[in-house]
This record gives C-alpha cells, structure tokens and sequence, in this order.
C-alpha cells in the first residue's frame, strides 16, 4: 500500500482497507468492555498503523492504550469513572519522539537562556536583549545559545558587536550562532578575563584588533571547543534552579507535541554528576518527557578508559519506560569528531582516527553496548565503517544496535555498507539552519542529496529524526517535519527537488515509529495501538492538509504521556496541570517563554485583546489569544 501524503488521500486509504471503526490485541491483552480510564473522541486520529491508519476515538488505561477505533466502538469502553474529552475534530498523531537530542544538558541551562527561536526580526531579538540586560543582575551573564540563524531575521542579516554592546553595556553577554563563532560584548571579555595577552587557543581563534585587543568575536577554526570552553566559565544555576529549569524545558517540549527523545550526551556533560538532576526528578516521577540517555566521552585521548569503566557499572536498558541508558556516544572518541561548520572547509580527521576507534567500539561489542557516532561528512563515514567492519569479523555485532547521527554527505556506496551491518542513520534538521552555508561551499547539486534521507529509506535503512538540539538548530520538532516535508530552510531556501523530500506521512514516521528504533523500543511506542504507550498530541492545525510553510507553526493544543495530561491549552485549557514558578526570578523564560511561533496555523477564533497565557511552562503576555509573536 502507497502511503498516504494528504487529508483527503488518508481518509481515502483507510475506506479502502475497510479498517474504520476495527480495533485489535497489538500484543495487548485487551478485555472485551473493560472501563477507560480516559477516552478522546470526535477526532481525527493519524494511528501511524499501517492495518488501521485512521480512528476517531482511543481509549486509555493504565497509560496505553486500550481501544482504538471508531466512536461508537471505543465508547463501549467507558465506565462509571471514564472522563471523556471531545477532540473538537482535531487532529490527534503518536507523540513525536526526537531521536537525537540534548535534553539533559540543555535543562540544566533553559532558564538562564534568552532564546532567539523562531524570533522573526534582529530588531525583535535586540529588543529583548536590551530588556534583559535591564533585569539580569551581577556576576549573572545573558546567554544565547543555538536554536536561531540570520535567514529567520527579516533584516537577514547577523547582530554586530557595536549592536550587542549597545543593547548590554554592563551584563556580560554570550551569543552562540551554529557552531561557527559567538560574540561576547564588553563585559563578558571582561567577565572571562580575555585579553590582548590571552595567546591564541588551540583549534579557535579570539579576533582582535590593530592593537592586538580582542574584539569580542570568537572564531571556531575548526572545532567549537574555544565556544564552549568560552562558555563554560559563566556561573551556573544552583541544583533547585536547575531542576526546575528541566522541568521547564520538558514542558517546552511537550507543548510542541514531543514526549520522547534520545539524549545524545554532550560536551561538557559529565557521569553520573551532571546526571543528578534529572535521575532525581525521574524518581519523584516529574518527567513529562521518556528519556533514553546515551554515555559520550567527555576526556581526549583517555576514551577507552571510560568505556571500560561504565560498561562495569552501567548496562543498557537500565531503568523503566520514562528513564533508561541507551548506550554509548554520540562521542566515541574526540579523534572521530567531525563537527559540521560549513562556513569553514571540512576538516581532516587525524590518522590516529582508527587505532582510537578499533578499541573503543571492540569494548562496546564485546559487552553488546549499542553506540551512535557523530558523523558529518561521508570520508570521516568511511573511515569509521572500515573500523566496523573489523571489528565485526572478530566480534560478531549479530543485531548489535548502533547508528551514525547527521551524515549530511554520506554516499550511496556507504549507505549500503551501513545497511550490510544493520546499522541505522538519525538525521536532524541542521541544514534547515546551515543550509546558505552549505550551498556556498558545496555548490547546489551536493546539496540536493546532503543528506540523502530518501535514497535512506529505499534502501531500507532505519532512519529517525530528530533536532540536534539546543547549541546549533532549535528543539522545534515542526521545524524539522517542515524541513523534511518542504526540503526548505526555515530563511526559505529550496535545498531538496522532490526526490530528496518526504511525504508528509513518511515525514511524521520518522518522527514516531521511525525514532522508536533508535532506543530499541519500537515494539512499545510510535503509533497508536493497543497496547503501545498511551503518548499523543493534539494539534493546533490539521498537519495533513495545511500550506507548508504553516507545518513549523504547529503547536500542540493538548499533550499526554502515558496517558497523563502534561501540556494543555486553548480549548482544553481545563485539562491543563498546574503552571510551574519560574526561578530565578531574573531568568528570561519568565518574561518570554519558549518558542516563539507566530500565529496559530488554523486557529479557531482570534482574539485582539492583550492577555496572559502560559508560554513553555510560564505565565508570559501574549498579544491575542493565538499569537506567539511580537
């Protein structure tokens, strides 16, 4: 069966198969009658079950799913006790599950974070760091970090130094653009003691001026360690803060419709300690996001080291349904690193790349650790394929899980030497930021194909999405569904003819069953069935048959995880838990929430009136009761 690309192609498919209104076991004892806990209906529920592609209703108990089906059907569920919620004829899909990103680190830092995502002028972000700096109180900096690029800016154009000074005279202040450069103002030099002494730092540079001062721009030549190193040295928030701050960042996510994801580690994100946080509040229950969590390296030229000592007290799969290990990566060893910067020519991994490798993925193999590796380009593939391939003569991987991440320029040649070793690609959305970049370095006709996502999946590939999350592009999972829909930067750049794009289908998949292979749980979540984990999103507007530029808009209007509403608005604002305080009192989420996502693609009613709604887990003032932007 070809699979349906539209609304109307959708419902079509599922009059054929004859499947509305049929519901089945899915490896769930299902008992005939047996009372829901909870049962939505009036919907219009993408299943992402290729035997049952639609319903209109589901019900719930015990967190998954019970009956799925057609209103009448599924009502048979209800008891004395059920709560029944109209869907208002929403759409309803799995719950999105981002297969590579970086919640762990990134909830430590949310709350100290002005993000400039989805900020639709350089006016607009200036504005709000001008007004930040004005609450922001000492020896505090002002981040901002990721999730943003020139090409969203109506000016198209990057902030100069003389802008941020001016905005932020006296708060030191810490802007990150991809993983190319940062600026610091004034007070920030100041702050991290840079100076015309300060020599010139391994693998960066610190421009300076005629008389040798620096000028506040950090250059990432060819690595962004100088970026990072940089900083590190801001002051962090205490452990409250940072919990809170997590918690705040989840209910980010889950208001955008995500309630899994796969944490890929990070670069200055140490085990167990910088782990503490978040094992804390999955043991108080506080997670409204599953979270499988991989192991990455955090000490050049002493990996093998590492590994050797967490594969004696870690095991993957440790854990429950909302906190487990995953395995090893996305950092193996710092010699394989490859860290995309198209504004910079590719770098060439050091020779040391497979003596490093061979010991480290043999350790891995041998305990049946699965791993990922950062992988940019297709020579840095090749090198780390051959490793495998050895590897694997002397230690059988034999359904060993393992995956490249990113791979914008594999070849054809080594997609099927990833497909002979069973292995998997996750993609994220990087070029939908870095895309002019790449274009100017590489030329159109590279572009095309960087990455080939389709030629992935005709040849059977397991491939997940996924948003690489938060240093370089934004944890907008709609933005990535736009990307891989439209072939589209979000400055609206085509990268992709037709051939290179998905359907919307297809897109979605990626973004549900698709990363469901990545944490080996693909049997447990991604589709609504009975019996797979009860975790859905209802959308702001029918993603099936909206304009394409209106995909990375969406947000979700009611989303549940394991049957638990965790982010509710609009017309179920009702069913909404209560709003979390933000702290410190000074950070920018309390003033700006997350996202920032324009108007409301579909919107039922638009209210001119200046009121208060809750923005990322905060009580932020919005202009009209559908309106995210300035």
């Amino acid at each position: 069966m070809e699979t349906p690309t539209t609304r109307r192609e959708f419902l079509k498919v599922g009059a054929a198969t004859g499947l509305t209104g049929v519901f089945f076991a899915g490896g769930f004892a299902q008992e005939k009658g047996a009372p829901a806990d909870l049962i939505l209906t009036n919907g219009r529920i993408a299943t992402l079950d290729k035997r049952k592609p639609i319903a209109t209703a589901v019900a719930i108990r015990g967190g998954r799913f019970l009956g799925v089906g057609d209103d009448k059907d599924v009502l048979a569920h209800r008891g004395n006790k059920t709560q029944v919620v109209d869907l208002n004829q929403r759409t309803l899909i799995p719950g999105l599950n981002d297969s590579h990103t970086h919640l762990i680190r990134g909830g430590l830092n949310y709350n100290m974070e002005l993000r400039w995502d989805g900020v639709p002028s350089l006016a607009d972000a200036l504005r709000m760091l001008k007004e930040q700096a004005q609450r922001t109180p000492p020896p505090q900096w002002i981040r901002i970090v990721g999730g943003w690029t020139e090409f969203q800016f109506k000016e198209r154009r990057m902030p100069s130094l003389d802008e941020i000074n001016a905005a932020a005279p006296d708060t030191p202040v810490f802007v990150l653009h991809l993983y190319d450069r940062a600026w610091l103002n004034k007070a920030a030099l100041r702050a991290v003691g840079y100076t015309k002494d300060t020599p010139e730092p391994p693998g960066g540079e610190i421009q300076r001026d005629k008389q040798g001062n620096p000028t506040g721009l950090l250059v990432a030549k060819p690595n962004a360690k100088i970026l990072y190193d940089t900083l590190a040295k801001g002051p962090k928030l205490s452990p409250e803060d940072q919990a809170n701050s997590t918690r705040l960042f989840m209910r980010a996510m889950n208001r955008l419709g995500v309630t899994s994801c796969i944490d890929a580690g990070g670069g200055y994100q140490n085990y167990p300690d910088d782990y503490k946080v978040i094992t804390d509040l999955a043991k108080k229950g506080e997670l409204t996001v599953r979270i499988a969590y991989n192991l990455f390296t955090q000490r050049p030229k002493q990996e093998k080291e590492d590994f050797a000592q967490w594969v004696k007290t870690a095991k993957p799969g440790e854990g429950d349904e909302f906190y487990r290990m995953n395995g090893a990566g996305e950092m193996l060893v710092y010699s394989a690193a490859d860290f995309e910067d198209f504004l910079e020519p590719r770098p060439d991994a050091p020779r040391t790349l497979e003596a490093d490798l061979v010991e480290v993925v043999t350790i891995l193999a041998k305990n049946r650790w699965p791993f990922r590796l950062h992988a940019t380009y297709d020579e840095t593939i090749a090198r780390a394929l051959t490793v495998f391939e050895t590897v694997n003569k002397d230690v059988p991987f034999n359904g060993l899980r393992w995956f490249f991440d990113h791979a914008e320029t594999i070849s054809e040649k080594n997609i099927e030497r990833v497909k002979a070793l069973a292995g998997g690609i996750a993609v994220q959305h990087r070029m939908a930021y870095q895309g002019e970049y790449f274009i100017n370095r590489y030329g159109k006709e590279v572009t095309e194909h960087s990455p080939p996502v389709a030629r992935m999946l005709k040849m059977d590939i397991p491939v997940g999405a996924g948003t690489d999350a938060t240093r370089v592009a934004s944890y907008n999972p709609w933005v990535c569904l736009y990307w891989l829909v439209s072939g589209k930067t979000i400055g609206g750049t085509l990268l992709y003819p037709e051939a290179n794009r998905l359907d919307r289908t297809e897109a979605l998949r990626r973004y549900t069953v698709g990363s469901a292979w990545f944490s080996g749980e693909e049997g447990k979540k991604g589709s609504v069935e009975v019996g797979r984990l009860a975790d859905l999103a209802v959308l702001s507007a029918d993603y099936f048959s909206i304009p394409e530029n209106e995909i990375k808009r969406i947000e979700s209007l009611l989303t549940m995880v394991g049957g638990k509403v965790v982010h509710a608005t609009g017309e179920f604002e009702k069913l909404s838990p209560p709003a979390l305080p933000v702290s410190p009192d000074w950070s920018p989420v309390k003033e700006y929430g997350g996202y920032r996502l324009g108007r409301l693609a579909s919107p039922p009613h638009r209210c001119m009136s200046p009121h208060y709604d809750t923005v990322g887990g905060a009580s932020t003032r919005v202009l009209g009761c559908d309106c995210f932007a300035f």
